[in-house]
C-alpha cells in the first residue's frame, strides 16, 4: 500500500467534502471522513495518479493561486465568447490546434486538459504523450511553440509548480 497516494486521495476527497456540504457540524465532519477514508483505502492503494505530488504550504498557496487563475480565465473566456456570439462581425476561425506541455504528472496533465475544456473557446480533444490537440475557436497560430504559450501559458506554470 502506497501511504503517500492513500493520504493525498483522502485530502482530496475530504476537501471536496466540505465543499459540497459547506458545513463544519460534528456529524457532517465526521460521516466526511469516514467516506474520504473508506475510499482513499479502497482507490489509493494502487493510483499512480498522484506521482510524487507532496501537499506542502507552497502547494497549497499555488492550488489558491490556480483558483484564481481558472476562474479569471473562465471569466474572460465567456465575455469573449458571448461577445461572438452577439456580433457576428468577429472573427470565428475554428480549428484544431496542436500544443506541447512541459508536464510530467499523469495529474497535472489531466488538471491541465480539464482547465483547458472548461474555458470556453477551447476544448482538449487528444492527448498523445506531452501533445494535446485542441479545438480552439479562434485560431491564432498553428505554430505548436506560440499556441502552446496561448493557450497552456496561464496554467501550466501554476500546475508545474503543484504536480512538477
Amino acid at each position: 500500500m502506497n501511504i503517500r497516494n492513500v493520504t493525498n486521495l483522502f485530502v482530496l476527497l475530504f476537501l471536496i467534502w466540505l465543499l459540497l456540504t459547506g458545513t463544519f457540524e460534528l456529524k457532517s465532519l465526521v460521516l466526511g471522513v469516514l467516506l474520504a477514508g473508506l475510499l482513499a483505502l479502497a482507490f489509493g492503494k494502487n493510483s499512480s495518479v498522484f506521482g510524487k505530488f507532496r501537499l506542502t504550504p507552497k502547494v497549497f498557496v499555488y492550488s489558491v493561486i490556480y483558483l484564481f487563475v481558472i476562474a479569471w480565465e473562465i471569466l474572460k473566456s465567456n465575455i469573449d465568447v458571448a461577445l461572438r456570439v452577439i456580433n457576428p462581425r468577429l472573427p470565428i476561425n475554428p480549428g484544431i490546434v496542436r500544443v506541447k506541455t512541459k508536464l510530467k504528472s499523469p495529474m497535472g496533465r489531466m488538471i491541465l486538459a480539464n482547465s483547458i475544456t472548461l474555458t470556453p473557446g477551447t476544448l482538449t480533444i487528444d492527448i498523445d504523450g506531452d501533445e494535446f490537440y485542441i479545438h480552439w475557436i479562434d485560431v491564432k497560430t498553428l505554430d505548436a511553440e506560440e499556441a502552446s504559450r496561448k493557450i497552456l501559458g496561464k496554467f501550466e506554470k501554476i500546475l508545474e509548480v503543484i504536480y512538477g
